[in-house]
């Protein structure tokens, strides 16, 4: 098949070949993966200008999407590449192998940094999901920083560049230009845009941006970002967001708000605690659920409001293929046993197996987890309706997650995205935070999104 790039497309190829640092902040499902493709190519087969390419993303997405794209279109049959994944032996062989790409998925990467034994001597570098780089402590961050000089060319794609605010884009974009632009520590980066919010004496635990920090981060960073939304640029699907409301009863409500006001709640055989706000917030979210994990890890049974509601969403569909997001491992447990009980077929999209049978129509009901389906997934062809059994907190792993059938080549003319909220709990509160969290994301696309 000839790659024949959008007019968007074209733009970000000429922007990686005449900048050797860019973002690419490019929405879910606008071919991100190709286009940088079809700049390595141009880069190495036509400019000579780089020899070797280190590919670093999520796991599926290094194992099927990137050799997918690659063997998928005309322009890049020349392009050689090694898949770095597996054991440290099949990993050290994919390294040995003569390849002008190699990709690694990003939990490898401290192994090929500092015990491979391998000369880091990759000119080029492409972080798929440069939001996984947010983190200035995490050890894929420190690891790529001490080789960072060494390489030439480098290239963050994301489509969710401050899923959890402004303080993100410090590492992010360090790990990009060494600290040109935003600096090279931390601690000047908040003092220069942000001010302490929640303390404890000394202890800040939060921080929030003074009222002209994102118009200036956004200058700073703007001559190697661009960033465009799909829907701009695609002629997208309608995308219907809705809520499924349900309620507990008067006993259920009345531990769901023991737990939240004395941290604790007993019961004859278990004692569930909460010792802090994070972890208060699990429980909370559990319980809205309808089960909740014990100190000694059993799980007690709340209620199944969720349950009921899901069955009824799943006879609505008529036979249609529907995808259920859940959370907890006993969201699953209580799903699957549900969908037995009434005689439905169902499969955990977990394998290349089942991903490529959901495409194929084969899976009535597809269970998948934000965290394994959240990133470079294509999954549209299997069905346009996606129900939330539970909700996330984390706003990068809830737009990836719906970006997995809300995408470019989806078939159908509406893409259904249906939460299962349980009223008057942390659900709403959860939804709420995730709008929120989406003001300072759209703010960022919007001030460096590229004027075609």
């Amino acid at each position: 098949m000839i790659f024949k790039p959008h007019k968007y497309q074209q733009y970000a190829i000429d922007f990686i070949l005449n900048h050797p640092v860019s973002a690419i902040f490019y929405d879910m499902g606008m071919g991100k993966t190709s286009l940088t493709l079809m700049a390595i190519n141009t880069l190495m087969y036509e400019y000579f200008e780089i020899n070797k390419v280190l590919i670093i993303a999520p796991l599926r997405v290094a194992k099927n999407t990137w050799p997918a794209e690659i063997e998928k279109w005309e322009q890049l049959k020349g392009l050689r590449y090694s898949i770095v994944t597996g054991t440290p032996m099949q990993r050290m062989k994919a390294l040995q192998e003569d390849a002008d790409i190699y990709i690694i998925n990003r939990e490898n990467l401290s192994w090929l940094v500092e015990d491979s034994g391998f000369k880091f001597d990759f000119d080029m570098v492409v972080i798929d999901e440069l939001s996984s780089f947010k983190s200035w402590q995490s050890k894929r961050f420190r690891s790529l920083m001490k080789v960072r000089p060494k390489i030439h060319r480098i290239v963050g794609l994301t489509g969710t560049p401050s899923s959890n605010g402004l303080m993100d884009l410090f590492a992010e974009f360090k790990v990009l230009d060494m600290g040109e632009r935003l600096g090279r520590f931390i601690s000047t980066y908040r003092l220069d845009y942000f001010r302490p919010d929640k303390m404890n004496g000394p202890i800040v635990y939060s921080y929030l941006p003074l009222p002209d920090a994102e118009e200036r981060i956004y200058e700073k960073i703007s001559d190697i970002t661009i960033s465009m939304k799909a829907a701009d640029y695609l002629d997208m699907p309608e995308l219907i967001s809705s809520e499924y409301p349900v309620y507990l009863d008067a006993k259920e409500k009345a531990m769901y708000d023991d737990m939240k006001k004395d941290l604790i709640l007993l019961d004859e055989e278990n004692e569930i605690t909460a010792s802090n706000a994070a972890t208060l917030s699990g429980k909370l979210s559990q319980m809205a659920n309808g089960a909740v994990y014990s100190d000694s890890g059993a799980v007690k049974y709340i209620h199944d409001k969720k349950l009921d509601a899901l069955e009824d969403i799943i006879e609505s569909m008529c036979s249609k293929p529907l995808m259920v997001v859940y959370w907890f491992k006993h969201d699953y447990q209580r799903i699957a046993e549900r969908l037995n009980k009434i005689g439905i077929k169902y499969q955990k999209l977990d394998t290349d197996e089942s991903i490529s049978q959901w495409n194929e129509g084969k899976i009535p009901v597809a269970l998948v987890h934000p965290a394994s389906a959240g990133h470079g997934l294509n999954l549209q062809d299997g069905g346009s309706t996606m129900v939330w059994f539970g909700i996330t907190w984390s706003l990068e792993l809830y737009q990836q997650t719906v970006a997995r059938i809300y995408r470019q080549g989806q078939k159908s003319k509406t893409v259904v995205i249906q939460h299962i909220i349980c009223k008057d709990t942390i659900d709403e509160r959860i939804l709420k935070a995730l709008e929120k969290k989406d003001n300072t994301q759209t703010a960022l696309i919007e001030a460096v999104k590229a004027v075609l």
